[in-house]
């Protein structure tokens, strides 16, 4: 092997142990804020289950979906988006805005949806949000977002489900 293949093969697993942070999906996932447990846990076989592919590398292996790729993108009707894991209600669509970074972002959340900590994954640190209920990863807050909070919570959209406002 040539020293730029080892050096290409230690970096990727490099960066493969500061993804996982060497946590088990079960462990990052089975307590909160302060070491709480959240409210909703499932068994890894019940959510593997219970959620797509997709939905479960997100929402329990702390993945990020394909830029552009969620159909909430283009959601703009008034309603609720709820945690695809379990139902719990997170964002009202009226703090839905466009940022232009291929996700679905918000300006604000429901009171109780959310909660957040602290990612140091990829060499940097940054602030995940996960569901207050189920501690599923849906992304990431930013403060470059519009007024009134200047905050920008960018979510996968495989995290979560849309629910319209009836009547």
């Amino acid at each position: 092997m040539s020293k730029r293949g080892f050096l290409g093969l230690l970096a990727a697993g490099v960066a493969g142990a500061a993804v996982k942070g060497g946590l088990s999906a079960g462990e990052a996932q089975a307590t909160g804020t302060a070491g709480k447990a959240f409210p909703f846990q499932l068994p890894d076989a019940e959510w593997k289950k219970r959620l797509s592919p997709a939905a479960y590398e997100v929402l329990r292996e702390h993945g990020t979906e394909r830029a552009g790729t969620s159909p909430l993108n283009q959601e703009k009707r008034p309603g609720i988006f709820h945690c695809a894991g379990c139902d719990h209600p997170l964002f009202d669509a009226k703090t839905k805005y466009e940022s232009g970074t291929g996700w679905p972002s918000f300006w604000d959340h429901l009171p109780g949806g959310i909660g957040t900590s602290e990612d140091r994954k990829f060499f940097m640190v940054r602030t995940e949000v996960h569901c207050a209920n189920c501690g599923g990863h849906l992304g990431h807050v930013f403060d470059d977002g519009p007024k009134p909070t200047g905050l920008r919570y960018c979510m996968n959209g495989v995290a979560m489900g849309f629910k319209p406002a009836v009547g």
